[in-house]
């Protein structure tokens, strides 16, 4: 069988890749390398619910240790917070800066993940993140081939966003553990800020209709 080492981000986000995998005839061995995650429970708590898809899919895995200085001293010098509200002036930087900030994020999970491939004898590297439609798909892919090809093994670059939803729909059913933010401690100051203005908009429109009504 084609073996193939899957860098996953989250529990709920590698059901569907395990199995889409599996079926095109892979031999699955996992990486969970996301030294991205704060805090150290938020790590935790995704680990276990991963474990529990990895072993329903009877795939192997491969933890890296957890290196919060290590994403630090990459990533977090791009700085934060980046919110993306629509409508916002700032929406267009942000946008570029959270991508700025995405890439060596990417960067650093795939290399260590392409190291443990490459221990393995390993020749085929993928990730779970092309899931998600809050990830950047072009930057992932970008950079899972320059990580793959840099340790001399070939990228199975997948988008798997087509199958969030059922993805979503299943973790729930299973009541697996689910994240309301990408991970880092940037990314959580984001969402929070992304659902207030959402809320605030939603207020906004109750309130105009009501008026318009009386």
């Amino acid at each position: 069988m084609k073996k193939l080492l899957l860098h996953t981000c989250c529990g709920p986000c590698s059901l569907l890749p395990l199995e889409i995998l599996a079926q095109e005839g892979y031999s699955l061995t996992t990486a969970f390398v996301n030294p991205n995650l704060s805090p150290y429970d938020e790590f935790q708590r995704r680990f276990q619910a991963f474990e529990l898809a990895a072993n329903a899919a009877g795939a192997g895995i491969l933890v890296w240790p957890y290196d919060a200085k290590e994403w630090e001293d990459s990533v977090g010098i791009c700085g934060g917070p980046y919110p993306l509200i629509k409508g916002d002036p700032y929406y267009e930087c942000n946008l570029e800066s959270k991508r700025a900030r995405c890439r060596p994020c990417y960067r650093l999970r795939f290399e260590r993940a392409a190291y443990l491939a490459k221990t393995m004898c390993i020749d085929r590297l993928s990730t779970t993140l092309t899931i998600s439609p809050y990830q950047f798909t072009d930057i992932i892919f970008e950079e899972l081939k320059v990580a793959a090809e840099q340790s001399g093994l070939h990228a199975v670059c997948i988008d798997f966003r087509e199958h969030y939803p059922e993805s979503v729909r299943r973790s729930k059913q299973l009541g697996m553990y689910r994240q309301n933010y990408c991970g880092c401690r940037f990314s959580q100051e984001e969402a929070r800020l992304e659902r207030e203005a959402f809320k605030q908009k939603r207020t906004a429109k109750r309130e105009a209709d009501v008026h318009a009504h009386k």
